[in-house]
């Protein structure tokens, strides 16, 4: 089967729940390691968001706090306003582009 083809059983290729976690290329920065400017801007997205616990697609850019700021803006600005789509489809959509490609963020 192509790479563009789907298997009419389940979706497109790769479809499916991960069977394990997956290995990342990306050194992760956890909240415990996180000092100086990552730990600053983790609490950027952390007052944005209202929430406490930092997601790993936010710590996938912790090796680079001011890129991150950046991406927590243009999420806010592009993401989370309302446009055609409200926050909630969006919210949804993401999610299951990600369960498609296995990604755990």
């Amino acid at each position: 089967m192509a790479a563009n083809e789907e298997d009419h059983n389940h979706g497109p290729l790769g479809a499916g729940a991960p069977d394990a976690t997956p290995a990342t290329k990306i050194r992760i920065i956890e909240d415990a390691e996180a000092v100086g400017e990552t730990a600053a801007a983790y609490d950027y997205w952390r007052a944005g968001s209202g929430r406490q616990k930092v997601p790993g697609i936010i710590k996938c850019f912790g090796a680079r706090p001011d890129f991150l700021r950046q991406v927590v803006d243009f999420s806010n600005t592009v993401h989370f306003s309302e446009g055609h789509l409200s926050r909630r489809h969006k919210e949804m959509i993401a999610s299951y582009v990600s369960y498609l490609n296995r990604c755990p963020y």
